[in-house]
């Protein structure tokens, strides 16, 4: 991983991390959007981060490639959740188990650690082993579990909300 790069995400990666999404959104439950999306679609998305604040956004590149990213963005619409955030992690198949998560991850709590945000919240469909095991090596605990709270795929599926208070 000595060619990975951590950094801000950037318009040309808009592509690659529509491309990471849709392949989420078709094959998994991971995401309960239903219909993949363009990069037109994701435009706004990308242009609500911001190098400061609560709502930010790294992209791990390898070999000049986006191949991922972990963001945070609002948690709900009230006012106060402001001080609350949503993350978001998604890698490009086949990366899982490689430390780029974490390696994500460790770059955005620590650009997140001067901001006012007290605490995080990762929704996991579940199961998803490997989603839940980042989160908890980054101090998330289960804070409760929404059953049968998707329809995906032909079937109801069960969310973990998982919460990091700093």
């Amino acid at each position: 991983m000595s060619n990975l790069l951590i950094r801000r995400p950037q318009q040309s990666d808009l592509r690659a991390l529509t491309a990471i999404y849709n392949h989420y959104v078709e094959t998994t439950a991971i995401t309960f959007d239903l219909e993949p999306k363009t990069p037109e679609q994701r435009q706004g998305w990308l242009e609500g981060f911001a190098p400061t604040g609560r709502h930010q956004c790294f992209v791990a590149e390898m070999d000049g490639e986006a191949i991922g990213w972990a963001s945070t963005g609002k948690f709900r619409e009230k006012a106060a959740y402001d001080s609350t955030v949503e993350t978001s992690i998604y890698l490009k198949p086949g990366l899982s188990g490689q430390g780029i998560g974490r390696r994500l991850f460790e770059t955005l709590f620590a650009a997140l650690a001067s901001e006012d945000v007290h605490s995080a919240i990762g929704v996991i469909t579940l199961p998803n082993a490997p989603s839940v095991k980042l989160h908890e090596a980054f101090g998330f605990a289960l804070a409760g579990t929404l059953r049968e709270s998707g329809r995906k795929f032909g079937r109801l599926w069960d969310i973990g909300m998982y919460q990091k208070v700093f």
